[in-house]
């Protein structure tokens, strides 16, 4: 007999979870400790702002399978978006601006055209690359890189950073390998950068909707306090503002709550204990006509500028140096160097800044180590999340193929 997934977590590896499940014809319970859906992928309405503004800027790429697969199930899309492989640069120091544009086969014919390529480099430095490919799990990215080419400067270093949320001299290289294999190693029609205008309307409503017509709710505010569990197995899962729920024979749980969370819920379960920031800064202004729809910043606090129809916003990542920084003071700073680089002017519009002190677990050798698998040693409890062992960093990829592994796991007992 088939019994009730209960699911802990209603962030996109939970939502994953839940939705592959459906679709597989088994019943569920999704549990949220917070007042909505999505975790660090949501839009909300900001008062200081005035509009609504995500909570981080994402980007995904055509070659994240697992996105493409959760998107397909909720029927959801990301509408118009970018047909191209290109990506867009400009360095603060000289305004020298360039596009990279790749081929959209396999092979990397572009690194053979002066024009395609980062201005300033030679073709055989991208080779350097194959150091990167052939890494031990204990090795750091910045170890086999030229940290002081031109090259890493402009491609590497931008590019590494803002998927791994960790400079890469620190970080895994295994795991900068994995992103390397995933994207420019698959050819342009994979690596086509694809923008979400509003996460909660691309990720998670239509997910909430797809739930619903399957009679699922999802249960805000209900925080899971604490697991009971009868020897191997999960046995009934307490809540803090109600009567706990008894676990039968037949179900199961998956626990998709943040790694801290998760501890302290699993006796004994090992999770990454170090994180980095990233923060986010919005300026309520229309981009300038002809504006990248995603300009990459070298030189400069600012670091990718996105530029929505009623928003411009800014990402920095691995920004745990700016944030016991003056807010006023940052996002002038900020402001100054988005003016500088669009032609905007004027005086500073409505703004506001989100701090994401803990977004993803250090992309550190260390960290990466401490990843639990999806299984635990409970039979009945499976984890998602984004810092559970995927071969990929904390990314919105990681998260949704954590979730479906998760659902593979439950669907097997």
């Amino acid at each position: 007999m088939q019994g009730t997934v209960h699911i802990i977590g209603a962030g996109l590896a939970g939502l994953s979870a839940a939705t592959t499940l459906v679709e597989a014809g088994r019943h569920v319970a999704v549990y949220e400790a917070a007042a909505q859906a999505g975790g660090r992928c949501r839009s909300y309405y900001d008062t200081a702002f005035g509009g609504v503004i995500d909570n981080g800027n994402h980007l995904v790429l055509s070659g994240n399978e697992a996105v493409m697969t959760y998107l397909k199930r909720i029927n959801s899309g990301f509408g118009s978006n970018a047909k191209d492989p290109a990506f867009d640069f400009i360095d603060r120091q000289t305004m020298q601006r360039w596009q990279l544009r790749l081929s959209k086969g396999r092979i990397p014919w572009w690194i053979g055209s002066s024009t395609r390529r980062i201005p300033g480099t030679r073709f055989t430095e991208y080779f350097s690359l194959l150091r990167l490919l052939k890494a031990a799990s204990q090795q750091k990215a910045g170890a086999l890189l030229d940290t002081h080419a031109l090259l890493y400067q402009r491609l590497w270093h931008p590019l590494l950073l803002s998927v791994l949320n960790t400079d890469p001299i620190e970080a895994s290289a295994t795991l900068a390998a994995a992103i390397i294999r995933g994207t420019l190693l698959k050819g342009g029609a994979a690596c086509v950068p694809l923008v979400a205008e509003g996460l909660s309307g691309v990720f998670i409503d239509p997910a909430l909707r797809y739930l619903s017509t399957c009679d699922v709710k999802v249960q805000m505010g209900q925080r899971v306090r604490h697991i009971q569990f009868d020897g191997e197995r999960a046995a009934a899962l307490e809540f803090a503002s109600g009567e706990p729920a008894t676990l039968t024979a037949n179900d199961s749980v998956i626990l998709a709550a943040p790694p801290w969370e998760a501890a302290s819920l699993l006796p004994g379960l090992q999770v990454p204990d170090d994180y980095r920031a990233i923060l986010n800064v919005h300026f309520r202004v229309k981009a300038p006509a002809g504006a990248p729809a995603i300009l990459g910043v070298i030189h400069a606090t600012t670091e990718w500028i996105f530029a929505f129809p009623d928003r411009i916003s800014v990402t920095v990542s691995s920004a745990d140096r700016l944030m016991q920084e003056d807010r006023e003071t940052l996002v002038r700073r900020i402001w100054q160097e988005v003016s500088a680089v669009t032609g905007l002017a004027g005086a500073l519009p409505p703004w506001q800044i989100v701090k994401e002190k803990r977004a993803t677990f250090a992309a550190t050798p260390a960290q990466n180590a401490k990843r639990p698998q999806a299984a635990t040693k409970w039979r009945n409890i499976h984890l998602a999340g984004d810092y559970v062992q995927t071969g990929l960093p904390a990314t919105i990829e990681g998260a949704i193929r954590s979730g479906m592994r998760a659902a593979e796991l439950a669907l097997a007992l």
